[in-house]
C-alpha cells in the first residue's frame, strides 16, 4: 500500500499525452505546443481539434439544431442537466460498447451542443430568446457564434476576450472535473454521463467559481483607494486573496500573462485597479511567506477579461465549462483507450470489530 496523501496531492494516477503544465518554467503546452503559439493565431474550435485529435482540422463542429427542454437561466445547472439529457435524446452508446471513432464523434457533438446550451441559458437569464441557427451561422468562430446566439450581436473585442479565455483554460491536466470525467468514462458509461459528471465537479467554487470572487475584491479596492491596506486587512482577518497561488506552478501561471495582455489590448476598464491589487497582493504575500512562491494565477485575470466582455459573474463557472469541453473530451477518449476501471484503495481507520450492543 502506498502512503496516504490527503486530496491525492502528488499522487500519479494516470499517464497522459494531452497537456503539460511546466511547474518550474511557467509554461503550458497542449500536445507539446505552447499556448502562446495558439492564442490569437487559431480559434478555440481548432485548439479543440489539437487536444482531441492531435491536429487542428477538422476541429470542433458547429452545434446541431436542438432545443433544450427546460432552461431555467441558471447556466451551470442547465448545462449539467441538459448534457445528461442528451444521453437519452441522442441515444448515446456506452463507451465500453463502441469504438474509439464513435466515442470521438459523440464527444464532438456534445462539446458543440454544450456551448450552445450555455448561450441559450444565458439568453433566458437575460429575458430574451436565443438567436436561431441561421443567424448564428453568420459568425466565423465558435466564440463569435456563441455571442451571436446569446446576445444577437458579437462585439469583436468580446469575441477576442472569450476566445482567448477559452484557449487558456481548455485543458490543465488532472484537476477535479477532469478526474471526474475520466472516472466516469472508466466505468464504461456514455459520453453524456461523463461530460455531465465533469460539469457537476466544476460547479464547486474551489474549482470553477473562483473568478467570480475576484470582482468583489476589485470593487472594494476601487472604493477604498488603498490596495495595500485592503490586502493587509484581509489577510490579517484570515481572509483569502482570490487569484493568487497555484497547486501546480512554482513560477507564475503562464495563462495569467496572456489573459492580462488581452485585457490590455481590448481596454479593460478594471485593468488599472487590477494591476494595483496584484502589485499589493504579491508584495504582502511575499512579506508573509518569503520562502514560498505565490504568484498570480489564471482566475485573477480571467475575471478581469470576462468582465471586459460583459460576462456576468454568475456565468463564469459555465464559461469555464465551455472552455474545458476540449480537455474533458481528450481525457475521456484517452481513458477509453486504457480500458481499465479506475478503482483506488481506501485505508480503513474506523473502529475495530465490535458487537451491535456497543453501538
Amino acid at each position: 500500500m502506498s502512503e496516504f496523501k490527503p486530496g491525492l496531492e502528488g499522487v500519479v494516477a494516470i499517464q497522459t499525452e494531452i497537456a503539460e503544465p511546466d511547474k518550474e518554467g511557467g509554461a503550458l503546452r497542449y500536445r507539446g505546443v505552447d499556448i502562446e503559439e495558439l492564442v490569437g493565431k487559431v480559434p478555440y474550435e481548432k485548439v479543440w481539434g489539437l487536444l482531441v485529435d492531435e491536429e487542428l482540422e477538422p476541429g470542433m463542429p458547429d452545434p446541431e439544431t436542438y432545443e433544450p427542454k427546460s432552461l431555467t437561466g441558471n447556466a451551470p445547472s442547465d448545462l449539467q442537466a441538459e448534457t445528461a439529457r442528451l444521453s437519452s435524446e441522442w441515444a448515446l452508446k456506452k463507451i465500453v460498447d463502441t469504438d474509439e471513432r464513435e466515442v470521438r464523434d459523440d464527444l464532438a457533438r456534445l462539446s458543440a451542443q454544450m456551448m450552445s446550451i450555455v448561450a441559450q441559458s444565458a439568453a433566458v437569464h437575460d429575458g430574451r430568446k436565443a438567436a436561431p441557427d441561421e443567424f448564428v451561422a453568420q459568425g466565423d468562430t465558435a466564440a463569435e457564434k456563441f455571442l451571436l446566439r446569446w446576445r444577437g450581436e458579437a462585439d469583436p473585442d468580446h469575441v477576442k476576450a472569450i476566445d482567448t479565455y477559452w484557449i487558456c483554460t481548455a485543458e490543465h491536466g488532472l484537476n477535479a472535473s477532469t478526474f471526474t470525467a475520466r472516472i466516469t468514462a472508466s466505468t464504461g458509461a456514455d459520453c453524456g454521463a461523463a461530460m455531465s459528471a465533469a460539469v457537476g465537479a466544476l460547479s464547486g467554487p474551489l474549482h470553477g467559481g473562483a473568478p467570480a470572487r475576484v470582482l468583489p475584491m476589485l470593487d472594494a479596492v476601487a472604493e477604498s483607494g488603498d490596495p495595500a491596506g485592503y490586502v493587509k486587512d484581509l489577510l490579517d482577518s484570515k481572509g483569502r486573496i482570490m487569484g493568487f497561488g497555484h497547486r501546480i506552478y512554482r513560477a507564475e501561471d503562464p495563462r495569467s500573462q496572456i489573459l492580462k495582455r488581452t485585457a490590455q489590448e481590448i481596454g479593460s476598464p478594471r485593468l488599472e485597479v487590477a494591476e494595483a491589487l496584484e502589485e499589493a497582493a504579491l508584495a504582502e504575500l511575499h512579506n508573509r511567506k518569503p520562502d514560498y512562491v505565490i504568484a498570480t494565477n489564471v482566475e485573477f485575470y480571467s475575471a478581469v477579461l470576462l468582465d471586459a466582455a460583459d460576462v456576468p459573474p454568475y456565468l463564469t463557472p459555465a464559461m469555464f465549462a465551455t472552455a474545458r469541453v476540449a480537455g474533458w473530451s481528450a481525457h475521456i477518449l484517452e481513458e477509453k483507450r486504457t480500458g481499465r476501471l479506475i478503482r483506488p484503495s481506501a485505508r480503513y481507520i474506523g473502529p475495530g470489530a465490535r458487537s451491535l450492543s456497543a453501538v
